[in-house]
């Protein structure tokens, strides 16, 4: 090929153009490639697609010429469906390597925001396994930390399940930090999964249920449990159909009770009211204690909320939460894929910490304004 030819743009026949081999996106929004079909058809391409010109022997003697992608596939299918003829092309030179492609179709895709995090997680083990990239020199050259790409690739060690979903949107980004906690827990996460896509458990949520699960774990094999506590604990979670822990530190404890939905809460705080002679467990609350001037130990007036209109309260706050969750999702920042991923035992460390003796503050004498030490000679 000549000078003249590389770095040079053309006009090339769209069914002499083929897909790069390499291309590090698996999928397209077929909504959004109708979309940029349509600005096709009324704009036209506005950036060529880069190209490599292919070269193969007919048996006749002749050349057979074809165009392989390095970075436009979007664009090409686009064009296809907007039924152009001819599409612009850009000639790279023939000696770029396949690294080479592979790194310029993975940079131009990465520029692109809609590129979803399972493909990147893929490109990233592409480059590291197939041309010996280390973490280190694939975040430099995106301009990402080493952090970023490690905890990228760990998102490959989740299900094919769990990657479909989160490529299909029915999970976000940020729910596979809890999923991955809980990774040498493979019962823990399907069930924690199936909370999240049937039950639209938040991102918050999720790690909360999944500290739960792996405290559990950790907390039956490193430390000896007193029989009597496992004996509670077990017949309270048979009375209340949920697992229940019982933390008991030598000033104290706490008893930790697993409810996944406002449902479950619900039927908690029945069975305790039911249990405990009706006598309320969950204080109702009350336009009196809206008022933190009047709100005090006294027994709530009587203008208080119905029970109904209670649990209307409790599921609309829910539900404005999780409302707001689904129409703004959570995603993260680049310092927060970069953030280290919990394993069980650093997930837990916090809560089976003994909590550090209360020690009141010595009241201050009042103070003398009198005192000779306020007055200078």
């Amino acid at each position: 090929m000549s000078d003249f030819q590389d770095n040079s743009i053309f006009w090339a026949e769209v069914g002499k153009v083929v897909p790069n081999p390499l291309q590090p996106r698996m999928t397209f929004d077929e909504r959004k490639l109708q979309d940029l079909a349509d600005s096709i058809r009324q704009y036209g391409i506005l950036q060529p697609l880069v190209v490599t010109r292919i070269e193969t022997e007919k048996s006749d003697g002749g050349l057979d010429v074809t165009y392989e992608l390095i970075a436009g596939e979007r664009r090409l299918r686009a064009s296809k469906i907007a039924g152009l003829v001819r599409v612009p092309i850009l000639i790279r030179g023939t000696q770029d390597s396949a690294r080479v492609k592979l790194e310029l179709a993975i940079i131009e895709n990465l520029q692109r925001e809609d590129l979803n995090p399972v493909d990147r997680a893929r490109a990233f083990d592409r480059l590291a396994k197939d041309f010996g990239f280390k973490h280190a020199e694939i975040g430099k050259k995106m301009g990402k930390s080493r952090e970023y790409v490690s905890n990228t690739l760990r998102l490959l060690n989740l299900p094919d399940e769990m990657q479909e979903a989160l490529v299909a949107g029915k999970i976000t980004e940020g729910h596979t930090r809890p999923l991955m906690m809980l990774n040498d827990q493979p019962q823990e996460r399907e069930v924690l999964f199936k909370e999240i896509v049937f039950k639209k458990v938040t991102v918050r949520d999720a790690e909360m249920i999944a500290r739960r699960m792996a405290q559990h774990k950790v907390r039956n094999m490193n430390y000896k449990i007193d029989p009597v506590i496992l004996d509670m604990e077990e017949k309270m979670s048979e009375k209340l159909g949920t697992k229940v822990q019982i933390n008991k530190h030598s000033a104290g404890g706490r008893i930790l009770i697993d409810f996944f939905s406002q449902d479950d809460l619900q039927h908690l705080i029945d069975v305790i009211n039911r249990e405990g002679g009706n006598v309320p467990i969950m204080k109702t609350y009350t336009k009196h204690d809206s008022d933190p001037q009047t709100s005090t130990v006294s027994p709530a007036p009587t203008d208080s909320l119905s029970e109904k209109e209670n649990e209307t309260v409790l599921v609309q706050e829910k539900s404005k939460l999780e409302e707001d969750e689904i129409i703004n999702p959570p995603t993260l920042t680049d310092d927060e894929v970069s953030a280290p991923i919990l394993t069980a035992e650093e997930a837990v460390k916090e809560e089976i910490k003994e909590p550090e003796p209360f020690v009141p503050k010595e009241k201050e004498e009042d103070e003398d304004l009198y005192s000779i030490k306020n007055f200078s000679l």
